[in-house]
């Protein structure tokens, strides 16, 4: 194993002593596949909390079916996540000092490429799982094609697939051309793809469906863009504190607008679903439903990110902006902890009907 060594004079941006993210592990790699397990494990355990007792007379998917479509939800979510984080961090380093950023940058073109194949295989992989879910076995590919034309889960999707398509060959491009790219452009490819996954959810209440679409996808680009911008952040310059001091206060900027907007939109959506629900009344149906107990689980979830993300932008970013030492690894791997915790919960939300137990 590599050791660390301390940055030299002027923070030429080196590796620093050795520290544990989340005070846990001491490698960026392990780090990821903590993340990524926790989201699988809340996914997961969400699903089987809230499943519904089988129906008679009527067909039950397949325990792959049943755990598969989730699980890839799942990926998908945090692999376009990922292909956010690497394009926003671009923005966040700035271009004026490509000496001590392109060995950052570099490497993290080549992950962008891999993230967005990730990306597009979930989406199509997702959509022939959702069709076997309607078949109720392996689907044909005129169902597949079927469940794409008659269902906006399948347009929405396939949509998502093809930006992530375009996203591969922008991130090969950028492989060669370098930040000659514009990083604007590779973001908003991703959060183009990120825009028609609210359809493949559970329908919403018609009442309210405008409003309520707009502030889903207001909702999911807030906060893929908050947990993309610190996950990209944090481990990959956790030690390197020349750039971590220049990248940490601008991701900061746009994190405590991610912080207000996914809070109302998610209080918005989870609200209007179940006030306008014929099951049960505010606020029984925050306890009394399937859908209610989810909802009071990420507002948990995110009032616990909300604080931790305060702790770091008002007791430790001045530190960091000073140069002296920060305990950010832990504050912000326990932050990224709570958030793929969070998304998590919300691949099953939006899956989960208003239902009572």
């Amino acid at each position: 194993m590599n050791k660390p060594v301390r940055s030299g004079p002027g923070g030429s941006g080196q590796e620093v002593a050795p520290g544990r993210l989340a005070g846990l592990v001491s490698s960026s790699a392990m780090f990821a596949a903590l993340l990524a397990a926790a989201a699988l494990v809340a996914t997961l355990v969400g699903s089987a909390v809230t499943m519904q007792p089988p129906s008679i007379g009527v067909d039950e998917p397949s325990f792959v079916i049943r755990y598969g479509i989730p699980v890839v939800r799942t990926l998908l979510d945090i692999s376009v996540v990922a292909t956010v984080g690497f394009a926003l961090l671009a923005k966040f380093l700035g271009f004026d000092r490509p000496d001590r950023t392109e060995p950052v940058m570099v490497p993290v073109r080549r992950w962008a490429v891999w993230t967005s194949w990730v990306w597009t295989v979930s989406a199509l992989l997702a959509i022939v799982l959702l069709a076997a879910e309607i078949e109720s076995g392996v689907p044909s590919p005129a169902q597949v094609w079927s469940f794409i034309g008659n269902i906006p889960a399948g347009k929405g999707l396939l949509i998502s697939a093809g930006a992530g398509l375009l996203s591969v060959w922008i991130c090969r491009v950028s492989l060669r051309q370098g930040e000659r790219v514009p990083a604007e452009l590779r973001a908003g490819i991703a959060l183009l793809g990120l825009l028609p996954l609210p359809l493949t959810g559970h329908a919403s209440n018609w009442y309210w469906h405008d409003f309520t679409m707009m502030s889903m996808e207001l909702h999911v680009v807030g906060s893929s863009a908050w947990a993309g911008g610190l996950g990209a952040v944090i481990l990959l310059l956790w030690r390197r504190p020349a750039l971590l001091a220049v990248a940490l206060p601008r991701f900061s900027k746009l994190a405590t607008i991610c912080v207000i907007l996914v809070g109302v939109t998610g209080v918005f959506n989870g609200l209007v679903e179940l006030a306008l629900s014929p099951v049960a009344d505010l606020p029984e149906s925050l306890w009394q439903t399937r859908y209610g107990v989810l909802v009071l689980a990420k507002a948990v979830l995110m009032v616990v990110v909300a604080a931790l993300a305060a702790h770091v932008r008002f007791k430790l970013l001045p530190k960091i902006k000073a140069g002296r030492k920060a305990a950010v690894a832990l504050w912000c791997g326990w932050e990224l902890i709570v958030l793929s915790l969070a998304f998590g919960v919300a691949v099953v939300l939006t899956r989960t009907s208003v239902v009572p137990f």
